[in-house]
Formats: C-alpha cells, sequence, structure tokens
C-alpha cells in the first residue's frame, strides 16, 4: 500500500515537472517570436518563398553578359537624364499672412489620392493659402480601423509631409477651433471642383470666397482637381509637383519598413526581379467595354458595373460591345498569359523572378495561372510577409466579427404564440434569414443572380478598402524599385492614367535609364493572334518581332506618354520639367547616328543642363552603347517554350542553334532602330 502511495506521489511529480517543462516552453517560444521576429521571418523567406525551385541554389548569372545587360541592364540612351525638381529663378518662401484655410476631402483609390494630394498643394500655392492636411475619405469612411493613424497619416507620414513643403505653402495638422466648429455646422462654404479645372477657375471661383470667409472646403472625387499641363509660365508650378509626390508624400514608417523588408527578399536570391502590374480591376473592364473577354459571372459583374456606369454617364458608350474588336484596338488590358507570352519570347528564363503587383486581379488567381505555368517564381506581397507583419501594419483594430447571440426569451415566447394562434394548419414555414453579405468576400457574387442592384458595402469591407490603399503603397515601392516593370494596363475606371501610369512616372523621374517596358496593346495583340493556335511552333521572325517590339516601346512608350498621359496626368510624365540632362539635347542628336534618339530627346524636350555636382562620371554617346540595348541572344529555356526539340537531336542541334543565335543578333544590331 505504502509502495502504491510512493509510485503515485512520483507520478505526480513527474507530471508537475512535465508541465512546468512545457509551460517554459511555450514562453520561450513566445518570446522568440516577438523578440527575434524579423530575423525568422528573413530566414523562413528564403525557403519557402520559392518553395517549387529554391532559386537560391543556382549560380548568379553574369551581370557583364550581353544576354544579361540586354534583359535587365539599364537602357542607355537615358543614362544622362536625372531628376531636378528643384526651385528655379525667384521662387519666394511661403507668407505667414495668407488668404485663408483650405481643407480638401479626397475620394478615390491610391492612385486618385496621390494625384489630389499633389494637385490641392499647388493649389494652396497659387491661392497663397494655408492648407489643413487632407482627409482621405477611404479611411475617414471606414469603420473599426487603427485609432493610431488618422486619415491623413494612415498612409502618409505627416511629419515629412509638413517639412518637405516648409518652402512652398503652410501646412496645419487641422483646422483653428472656429473653424473646425463652423465645418461641423457645414457653415463653410464647399466646393465640389471638377476633374482637371484650370487655375483660372480657381483666381475666380475659388479665391473671392476664400478671401470673403477665410476658410473653403474642397471636395475631389476624380482624381485631379487641377490640368496636367499647364502654360510655360506656370512651370514652376509643375515642379513643385514633383517635390510633392517624389520627396514630400512618403509612406508612413511601418509601410516603409515592410517595404524594405520585401524587397530584401526579393533581392536575397541575388538575382533581378520583374514587375508585373495587371491593371484588371472591375472598373477598368466596365469602362473599356472589355467583359467578353471573361466568362460566366465575371462577364455578368463586367457587364452590370458598365450599366450603372452608363446610367450616370461615366460611360457614354452602349451596354454591349464587341470586346474582341476593342482588343485589337489596344482598349482592353494584355491578359497575364498574354504578358508571359511576351516576356519568354523577349528573352527571360522560366526561373525569372516575377513580382505581381495589384489589390486586385479581376477573375481572381486562376486568371494568373498560365503565368504561373510559364514562369516559376510568380509572387506577390502576400508570399513575402508573414501574416503577424500585415497585422503590424494595421495596427490596433477593433473585433468586428461578432457572433449572433439567442434572441431574447420574451420575443422567442411573442413568435410561438403567435405562430399558435396563426390560422389553420397547414401553414407555410416562414421565410429563411437574408443571406448574410459575406459571400462577397468570399468571391461567390450571388447577388448578381438575385438582385439588379449592387449590395452596400459591409463594415468588413470598408476597413479591406482603407487596407487596400496600404497593400497599394508596398507594390509601389516594389515596382518602382524593380529592375524591370511591365503593365498589363495603364488605364483606370474613369480612362485615366491608372498606378501603373504613377509608377512609370516615377520610374522615368527617379532613374529614366531602368527598364520600363510600355507595351503598345494594338500590336502586342496582333503579333499574340499570329501564333495563337499554334504557340509552340512559333518561328524566329515571330519572335524577332516581338523583341524588336519591346525593345522600340523602351522609348516609343515615352514618346506616346508625353503626347497622351500627360494630358491627363502630370505625374505619368514628369518631363520635361522636372528633369535635367548631363548633356545638351542638341549634343545627344548630333553624336546619335540613330534617328529614333534624336526623335526621342525631341519628345523629351529636357533642354536645362544638370548642375555640376551631379556630372559623376561620363556618359558614352556611342553608337555601340546605343545598339547594346536590341542586341538579341536566345537561350535553351525561351527554345523549349516556343520551339519543340527532341532529345535526340538537341545535341547535335546545338552548334547549328549558336550560329543561328549569332545571325540573329547581327540582324538586331544593325536593325534595332528601324
Amino acid at each position: 500500500m505504502k509502495g502504491e502511495l510512493k509510485m503515485k506521489s512520483k507520478m505526480k511529480w513527474v507530471g508537475l515537472f512535465g508541465l512546468v517543462l512545457s509551460a517554459f516552453s511555450i514562453f520561450i517560444h513566445f518570446l522568440l517570436a516577438r523578440f527575434t521576429q524579423m530575423g525568422v521571418a528573413d530566414y523562413d523567406s528564403s525557403i519557402t518563398i520559392f518553395s517549387w525551385r529554391p532559386i537560391f541554389e543556382k549560380p548568379i548569372p553574369i551581370t557583364n553578359s550581353p544576354s544579361h545587360r540586354r534583359l535587365w541592364g539599364p537602357v542607355k540612351r537615358l543614362e544622362s537624364l536625372y531628376p531636378d525638381s528643384n526651385q528655379q529663378g525667384n521662387y519666394a518662401d511661403p507668407v505667414s499672412q495668407t488668404n485663408g484655410f483650405i481643407f480638401v476631402r479626397i475620394l478615390g483609390g491610391f492612385h486618385e489620392i496621390r494625384n489630389s494630394i499633389c494637385d490641392v498643394v499647388v493649389v494652396a500655392r497659387l491661392l497663397n493659402a494655408t492648407l489643413a492636411m487632407p482627409e482621405i475619405q477611404s479611411t475617414t469612411s471606414s469603420k473599426g480601423i487603427s485609432s493610431q493613424f488618422k486619415s491623413f497619416a494612415y498612409l502618409y507620414n505627416e511629419e515629412q509631409f509638413v517639412l518637405s513643403l516648409a518652402k512652398d505653402i503652410t501646412v496645419v495638422r487641422t483646422l483653428p477651433k472656429d473653424l473646425k466648429g463652423a465645418r461641423r455646422k457645414k457653415e463653410i462654404p464647399v466646393f465640389r471642383v471638377p476633374y482637371s479645372a484650370s487655375p483660372f477657375y480657381y483666381f475666380h471661383h475659388v479665391l473671392p470666397v476664400l478671401k470673403s470667409h477665410s476658410v473653403v472646403e474642397l471636395v475631389v472625387s476624380e482624381g485631379g482637381c487641377l490640368k496636367a499641363t499647364l502654360p510655360p509660365d506656370f512651370e514652376e508650378y509643375q515642379r513643385l509637383r514633383c517635390r510633392v509626390s517624389f520627396h514630400a508624400l512618403k509612406f508612413r514608417q511601418e509601410v516603409q519598413e515592410l517595404s524594405a523588408k520585401i524587397l530584401q527578399r526579393l533581392r536575397a536570391p541575388g538575382r533581378p526581379f520583374i514587375a508585373f502590374d495587371p491593371g484588371m480591376t472591375r472598373e477598368s473592364l466596365a469602362y473599356h467595354g472589355c467583359a467578353e473577354l471573361f466568362q460566366d459571372v465575371h462577364t455578368e459583374l463586367i457587364q452590370h458595373k458598365r450599366s450603372w456606369m452608363i446610367k450616370r454617364g461615366i460611360v457614354k458608350g452602349k451596354l454591349l460591345i464587341n470586346s474582341a474588336e476593342e482588343r485589337l484596338k489596344g482598349s482592353c488590358p494584355l491578359m497575364p498569359e498574354e504578358i508571359g507570352n511576351l516576356l519568354r519570347a523577349y528573352g527571360y528564363s522560366r526561373d525569372a523572378i516575377i513580382y505581381v503587383s495589384g489589390g486586385e486581379v479581376f477573375g481572381g488567381q486562376r486568371m494568373l495561372i498560365p503565368l504561373h505555368a510559364m514562369f516559376e517564381n510568380v509572387i506577390d506581397r502576400t508570399s513575402l510577409s508573414t501574416p503577424w507583419e500585415m497585422i503590424r501594419l494595421y495596427g490596433q483594430e477593433v473585433n468586428l466579427v461578432s457572433t449572433p447571440g439567442p434572441p431574447p426569451f420574451t420575443e422567442e415566447v411573442t413568435k410561438r404564440a403567435a405562430w399558435k394562434n396563426a390560422g389553420p394548419r397547414p401553414r407555410p414555414l416562414p421565410p429563411p434569414p437574408a443571406r448574410p453579405k459575406s459571400y462577397n468576400i468570399e468571391g461567390w457574387w450571388g447577388w448578381v443572380a438575385e438582385s439588379d442592384n449592387e449590395p452596400d458595402n459591409t463594415v468588413m469591407e470598408l476597413r479591406t478598402n482603407a487596407h487596400k490603399l496600404l497593400w497599394e503603397a508596398i507594390d509601389y515601392v516594389i515596382c518602382v524599385e524593380a529592375d524591370v516593370f511591365i503593365p498589363g494596363f495603364d488605364l483606370d475606371g474613369k480612362g485615366h492614367p491608372n498606378f501603373a501610369s504613377l509608377v512609370m512616372g516615377h520610374r522615368l523621374y527617379q532613374s529614366a535609364a531602368s527598364k520600363t517596358f510600355r507595351p503598345d496593346r494594338k500590336e502586342a495583340a496582333k503579333l499574340l493572334d499570329e501564333i495563337r493556335q499554334h504557340m509552340h511552333h512559333a518561328n524566329r521572325t515571330w519572335l524577332e518581332s516581338v523583341r524588336r517590339h519591346l525593345t522600340k516601346t523602351l522609348f516609343d512608350g515615352i514618346i506616346e506618354a508625353s503626347n497622351k498621359s500627360k494630358l491627363q496626368s502630370f505625374l505619368s510624365h514628369p518631363v520635361p520639367e522636372c528633369s535635367c540632362s548631363r548633356h545638351d539635347s542638341f549634343e545627344v542628336s548630333k553624336n546619335s547616328s540613330s534617328p529614333s534618339t534624336s526623335q526621342l530627346w525631341k519628345a523629351l524636350g529636357v533642354a536645362r543642363r544638370c548642375p555640376a555636382w551631379m556630372d559623376s562620371g561620363p556618359v558614352s554617346l556611342s553608337k555601340e552603347k546605343e545598339n547594346e540595348e536590341v542586341v538579341v541572344d536566345e537561350d535553351d529555356s525561351v527554345s523549349e517554350l516556343f520551339f519543340r526539340q527532341s532529345a535526340e537531336n538537341h545535341e547535335g542541334d546545338a552548334e547549328v542553334n549558336t550560329k543561328e543565335e549569332n545571325q540573329f543578333e547581327d540582324q538586331e544590331d544593325e536593325g534595332g532602330d528601324r
């Protein structure tokens, strides 16, 4: 008996020791997760991000090879173009005595907000007004987002914004108390500013009211409240736009830190990467009539949105439109599969890293399946960050998911009494409860079959709209810093330049020589249709055509942007106002034997020489450097996609293929500018 008691006592001590050890182990794990989060996340990312093929085990390519320079190297013709948005001439500091305060409410998505903020700063300078910190409606209308960040500060760094513009305008964080109270009582004048208003609109309509009331409220909803192109004597205001967009509008610290981590993880394998923005949103597809490019419920969703746009005068065309014809006209986006075909034809290998940006790819992940089939390392923001990191980015948020409790007892008794007293039996069953809105979030748009009216946004969807701003901010940083950028579409749901256009404008300003493809969708659709039925039997003539086309878009796309995009969004093409050249444009044209180079610099119109301190080294203008971009070499992985070669004769054909590739390169060198 005593032996059994001793045994039980020993077992209790052993069990207690095990419990204490387990609790200590869990405590240590929590400490590791809390204080070594960065190191653990970085370690995990290097293994799991490219889990299907660990590319870090492959040798790093030779960076000075012609193939690498052609695919990833800078555009030599633009290397002498530098950013320069500093004030020129007699630019006065803001005066302490202003005409009053301007309060701005901004509606729209990421690119519309960024365009609008730059415009309102210029408007404040024009009117000699004090600008109160703009209010972003996507955050103020959201319920349950973190109270740490208020409106503007949810996305951007307020302190950086105020300090960067100290020599341009006076910025205050809030209106004075008396004006704030008057705004709550709706006693201050409100202007719903038209899209792309001229400076004279503000001088003749807004300024007199501002002087008489000392405050006005502007509501900006179209993604821009000032004309993109201003008269020559307003050039200093264009440079102010650049200073706002590229220097003052810095994302808040948490966004910058996570973006830097993702960039570090992208570059960890020691390889360059491509950033691809599909630009496939429901609104843009509906506006441009691209519904028939999709199937089933997605077509219905696009048509429903187009019908809604027609009723409100946003779209002037018909509801039913031939999407195939619109695609051939270049009015529809290039699908991810088509972008993949162009990149493979250009020479990018299967293991090239492609970062897919954008908060929404309409049609879901299934639209990216063909791209995954062509490239093994197609990744996005979610595969490069942990849920914990995203939670830290959002801040402390209110839990909006509430479980419904049981109905009150008295209500249940009342229902039973009414059921017993209601008419003769049998009676029909009561209608089922209303279907919850959560099915929209899960991807099932059941309301299309149930109603002609789209349901209102739920509280969770409003919060998600605010989160999308943060997602696109991360994507914006990654796309600007990418080695190569290619857009699928550059227009939004109102026909204005979209997120991709802002990225291309920022890259043109910050690093003009970085490789930015601007495919001509009309020409690309024509090229892709030529081999749609025999993709694996594409001939070398077709490959040469695709490569010439993409090489040409590195320059012609800039010329087209100066003629089209800039008319609607200055930030999509901030040249020549915000750039300088380390060589005179005449000198560039004189030393170039290429007519397209002369045409390019004529379109850029950069006449201002850069300051002497920017002259860090010589820039070659030789013909050899010009042609370096169009050298074409064909690797085995490209041949595997477009040419079916049997394993038996693969080795025997190596010498022949090498000769053909060399001949192909010579042809490109000779005709690269045709």
